[in-house]
């Protein structure tokens, strides 16, 4: 039963990064069925196997607030023709260790906006590439490569151009539609 719980992932680590305030416009054009918050990657060291089965308290705290979702949004900008690497080690703490991996079975978006003309569109085809082997159910369209304009969005969030706004709020009602979708399906955890 709604609200539905969305993670939502920022693969750039800047504040003041075109994807964070992309993720803010899709914050304020989501259905209020659901409710997003932010998984917060930039305090993850890098991911090390010796690691496993003494996870560091921020992984774990981070593994956990995962777990609870029931999807996950992926807002990645494209660096160097992929994901940004504070994405992939982001990635690589939910999955391990083997047998521990909190995105399998959610319900999963990837979006990206980008000052380039195709958007982010070589990034997310990694990124769904990364999933699909995560065993995470995504939602294949409509796809979503965005190109920033100066001041299509503002920081704050706001769209500025009507057609984009009125793409991105589909776009998020196709989310919540897919969410439900794969509940149906694949029930997500029980809710304490």
């Amino acid at each position: 039963m709604p609200p539905y719980y969305v993670g939502y992932f920022v693969g750039s680590l800047s504040e003041q990064s075109i994807n964070r305030a992309l993720a803010r416009a899709l914050i304020r054009l989501a259905p209020q069925e659901l409710e997003l918050s932010e998984m917060v990657i930039k305090d993850l060291p890098l991911y090390n196997r010796d690691l496993d089965g003494h996870f560091p308290k921020v992984a774990v705290d981070y593994k956990a607030e995962i777990a609870k979702q029931d999807a996950l949004l992926f807002v990645t900008p494209e660096y160097n023709r992929s994901i940004p690497g504070a994405l992939k080690n982001a990635i690589d703490w939910a999955s391990r260790p083997y047998g521990e991996n909190v995105i399998a079975r959610k319900a999963t978006a990837v979006i990206g906006a980008s000052p380039g003309a195709i958007g982010t569109a070589v990034a997310q085809q990694s990124l769904r590439s990364v999933l699909s082997f995560l065993n995470a159910p995504q939602m294949n369209a409509p796809e979503a490569y965005i190109t920033a304009r100066p001041g299509l969005i503002t920081p704050e969030g706001e769209v500025t151009n009507p057609a984009t706004e009125d793409f991105l709020r589909a776009y998020m009602v196709s989310f919540f539609e897919f969410i439900e979708r794969v509940l149906t399906v694949v029930p997500g955890p029980a809710r304490p």
